[in-house]
């Protein structure tokens, strides 16, 4: 768990808590590959979607914070 995640809680759907619980061995993978459901596409659709547009704020608040200043007429000049 993040700390940012204490402060601002998931949208709904992005994470379930039955899902991390489970637990996988070395056979389960040499027997079968888990089926790729509607459900699981749906979800990863949604958290690939959060994933962006918290990306797209992330670089929106860096260019606010990282812009030149604006010429400002009483400055230094040589």
């Amino acid at each position: 768990m993040y700390i940012t995640e204490l402060y601002n809680p998931e949208p709904a759907n992005y994470r379930r808590e039955k899902d991390d619980n489970t637990s996988h061995r070395i056979e389960d993978n040499r027997k079968r590959q888990s089926k790729l459901t509607l459900d699981k596409l749906n979800r990863l659709r949604m958290m690939n979607d959060v994933r962006k547009l918290e990306h797209e704020e992330k670089l929106k608040n860096l260019s606010s914070q990282y812009k030149p200043p604006a010429a400002a007429g009483g400055g230094l000049s040589i």
